[in-house]
């Protein structure tokens, strides 16, 4: 089997070459050109350790042209959900081929959104028999033909050996928290550990160093606010670097939402999720409720960190392998492909899927100048009776 697999961000990278690892065949991966491209040290942290050279950044164009020159069975869209809006309608020019997305993490509450940008998926891959079945629910509600499969999150296998424990490991997340007062609370919570334990190093493990771009922008960088903070600046460390580097030798782990947090329990290594700013779909964290690590500031900058209850993680993402269907049904279709019901098109209005297009065809720097544009020109609605 020939597959073709694109990503589009970091995080979708590293699910990408991880979830191609297991699979046989012949693989190719590269990099679309969007305005999330991840920098050649992101790409490189993000194939570490799958066996993948440092994967190439394609434009739209070129990627076409693979399609073309590679003919493969089956096209393995990585990519945030307007990007596979994007790229999907190219893939079955020619012949029918078999459409393969997903998400790369923790997807709890499913939504509507993230079915309709990947409509014209064959599969979609999810993690937990929690994600399949509202996955499913939704696509039948919609009448979608795609199935739902379920993979092991990838990265939860192969795990290198533990190291002697030296430090402690805040996993930061993009989106979550927003406000610049709760960040600085997590960075003097960090500061007060760090202080509590100088036999241990505090390291920030950053999604993208200041200027990079990742899946979701962060407005508010950890590494940028700390020099504001009344501490000696050496106190904590921050590092971009593989996460399954820092696990192998972590004493304790933290984040507020990050499927990192799912590392780190396959690791062995005990964690606090932080509770403090809620648990919410809106705070990416909802999963966490009923794991017995749910936890407080207090708790991080005391070091108080708490092992998961054995029954949420076999409901939530640690099944046994025997569970995994993906790659199963991955094989089924490519060998009936030609007998596939034609593909549907992604939900959207002309504009929507223009701006998506747009995304990828043009060179990031255009695309932004573009949207700066558009958003000046943008003419203020006016309440009525105003």
């Amino acid at each position: 089997m020939r597959v073709l697999a694109v990503a589009d961000s970091d995080s979708y990278l590293k699910w990408g070459a991880a979830l191609l690892r297991g699979l046989p065949g012949e693989h190719r991966l590269v990099v679309v050109r969007s305005p999330i491209t991840p920098s050649a040290e992101q790409r490189a942290a993000a194939v570490s350790g799958s066996g993948y050279d440092l994967p190439p950044v394609v434009s739209a164009r070129q990627y076409r042209a693979l399609l073309r020159s590679l003919d493969p069975d089956a096209v393995l869209l990585c990519c945030t959900g307007p990007v596979v809006r994007a790229l999907a309608p190219a893939v079955s020019r020619g012949r029918r081929r078999v459409l393969v997305t997903g998400l790369p993490g923790i997807s709890v509450p499913a939504t509507q959104r993230a079915w309709e940008l990947r409509a014209s998926a064959d599969l979609f891959v999810v993690h937990s028999g929690r994600e399949v079945a509202e996955f499913s629910a939704i696509g039948r509600a919609l009448g979608l033909p795609g199935r739902v499969v379920r993979a092991t999150l990838p990265f939860l296998g192969n795990l290198p050996e533990a190291g002697a424990p030296d430090r402690v490991v805040f996993a930061t997340q993009a989106k979550v928290p927003a406000e610049r007062a709760d960040r600085e609370a997590v960075l003097h919570a960090l500061a007060a550990l760090a202080l509590g334990r100088p036999d241990l190093r505090v390291v920030v493990k950053l999604r993208a160093l200041p200027g990079e771009e990742q899946t979701h922008r962060e407005l508010l960088h950890y590494a940028e606010l700390w020099p504001d903070l009344p501490y000696d600046r050496d106190l904590l460390e921050f590092d971009a670097g593989p996460m399954r580097s820092h696990l192998q030798s972590a004493a304790g782990f933290v984040t507020v939402s990050s499927t990192a947090a799912l590392e780190a329990i396959a690791s062995g290594v005990p964690l606090l999720v932080l509770e403090d700013f809620g648990v919410s779909a809106e705070m990416i964290n909802l999963v966490f409720e009923g794991s017995g690590v749910l936890g407080t500031l207090d708790e991080l900058a005391r070091g108080a960190f708490k092992k998961p209850d054995p029954r949420w993680c076999r409901e939530n993402y640690f099944h046994p392998a025997s569970e995994d269907d993906w790659a199963d049904a991955l094989d089924d279709l490519v060998a009936t492909a030609d007998g596939l019901p034609p593909r549907p098109r992604a939900a959207g209005g002309r504009k929507e899927r223009l701006r998506a297009r747009l995304r990828v065809e043009l060179p990031p720097p255009a695309y932004l100048a573009l949207m700066r544009v558009r958003r000046a020109l943008r003419v203020p609605r006016v309440p009525r009776g105003g």
